[in-house]
């Protein structure tokens, strides 16, 4: 199994990577397909399933699809361009993707929201159609979005087969076991390890840079949401307070009378400015979905600006350490709310930030995996309850809360020497299990929780 760094942190746009990011990238690949076909397409059709339906529109699902058939991909996102696309498309109900005909779409009767027939394959599901000037279907495929900008054909879906078809990577750890098996075995850490699978696929000069591109663009964001106020899109009215916030710590500091905690507002307020630009549509990584954005780039940042002896310099490790993290948690469980709730994704989060922590801490690989399990254990059947199925309440506090439970988590690690009950292994397990078991009322439909128990409108 090999996950690169780059797949678990992508550079896109909020407020979703499974419901914006997504379906983007699954219209484009449908556009590749029909490149591809020796059938003349005069017309588009999309039909969002089960969450995708139930919170598309909250989470900008139409806008993004309409978008992504109309030739837009996240990482390349421009937003001037795209309102000005979206207006076009509204008033000629065509899109002219490169390289192919001009197509017939009408956001309002060929993007249908199908509230009543699921996708068998993942609760993020979506129909893609092309027809000929008769209106008969000619090319279709079916997608799934499983989380962090992740897309599967349902053929894909279906046959269960590692998708990675570049070369073997030298440790193809699995499992937590085996990634401390190994790194027992040739006294490495979880990033060597990392490192080094990555360096078999791609040269040390695309690496680091790709590694420093990450970080900017996080701190970017960071940085671009304590300058930020004003109400967040969608209705709720929502105010940004990262913000006031981040002036009031500002003006507090040196204070003699300013009391321990308030370190916790340090890290809430970093993580609550990633998430706050995310619920505005604004440029975000993945970490290891959009809603959980935050966690990851709040905990360096408190690393870097709180932590005697932090180095720019580290992050690089901290980011391979989190992703190796993060791709044993996809690969066995989920990050995806739609399929297990928020314990797949802020979850996730913290368990990525605390093990990338504890590793620039001085950890141990032993260290490293508990403090990523502690993490894991204390968000384990965590709803996804998104009010009005918009990525703000209670996602953008949730990030602030999950910042702070990955410090714990690490400081807690590294006071012990790794022995713990619990293994990394078995908490995945549970977690996925318990996104089974739970109902879909709290897996990113808005059907339950707090979406249904506070007043909306």
């Amino acid at each position: 199994m090999f996950l690169s760094v780059f797949e678990m942190f992508k550079i896109g746009i909020g407020p979703s990577s499974s419901h914006t990011m997504g379906p983007m990238v699954a219209a484009g690949r449908f556009l590749d397909v029909l490149r591809a076909s020796p059938f003349q397409a005069s017309g588009l059709r999309a039909s969002l399933h089960g969450s995708l339906a139930f919170t598309g529109v909250g989470h900008a699902t139409d806008r993004a699809v309409t978008l992504g058939l109309a030739g837009f991909l996240p990482e390349t996102y421009d937003a001037t361009q795209a309102e000005d696309m979206l207006k076009k498309i509204a008033k000629t109900c065509h899109v002219t993707p490169s390289n192919l005909p001009r197509l017939a779409f009408d956001p309002k009767t060929d993007l249908i929201f199908d509230y009543n027939h699921p996708l068998s394959g993942h609760a993020n599901g979506m129909i893609l159609s092309a027809t000929d000037p008769q209106g008969d279907i000619i090319l279709q495929e079916t997608y799934y979005s499983v989380g962090g900008g992740f897309v599967l054909t349902a053929d894909e879906l279906a046959s269960g087969v590692d998708t990675d078809d570049g070369p073997a990577v030298p440790y193809p750890f699995k499992s937590a076991a085996e990634m401390l098996q190994m790194c027992k075995d040739k006294g490495k850490s979880i990033a060597d390890l990392k490192r080094e699978n990555e360096l078999s696929r791609i040269s040390h000069m695309n690496l680091n840079d790709g590694l420093t591109r990450l970080w900017e663009t996080m701190s970017a964001c960071i940085d671009r949401g304590l300058a930020t106020d004003g109400i967040l899109p969608g209705g709720l009215s929502v105010r940004r307070r990262a913000k006031g916030i981040h002036e009031a710590l500002m003006a507090e500091r040196g204070m003699n009378l300013t009391a321990p905690h308030t370190i916790n507002d340090w890290m809430s307020v970093y993580a609550m400015a990633v998430n706050e630009e995310n619920a505005a549509g604004g440029q975000v990584v993945t970490a290891p979905t959009n809603g959980a954005a935050g966690v990851v780039p709040a905990t360096i940042r408190y690393w870097l600006d709180f932590v005697p002896g932090a180095a720019p310099s580290r992050i690089p490790d901290f980011l391979l350490t989190a992703a190796a993290i993060g791709g044993l948690v996809k690969h066995n469980a989920s990050i995806s709310g739609a399929e297990c709730g928020c314990q797949a994704e802020v979850g996730s989060a913290a368990a990525m930030a605390a093990a990338g922590l504890a590793a620039v801490m001085g950890a141990t690989p032993e260290q490293v995996e508990n403090a990523a399990e502690i993490a894991l254990e204390h968000h384990l059947g965590m709803t996804c309850d998104p009010v009005k199925g918009l990525v703000q309440v209670p996602c953008i506090e949730r990030n602030g809360l999950g910042a702070i439970k990955a410090v714990s988590a690490a400081s807690l690690a590294l006071r012990g020497d790794g022995t713990h009950l619990v293994p990394l292994d078995a908490c995945i397990e549970t977690m996925r299990q318990t996104g089974a078991d739970m109902s879909e009322k709290y897996k990113e439909t808005s059907l339950g929780g707090l979406a249904v128990n506070i007043p909306n409108c």
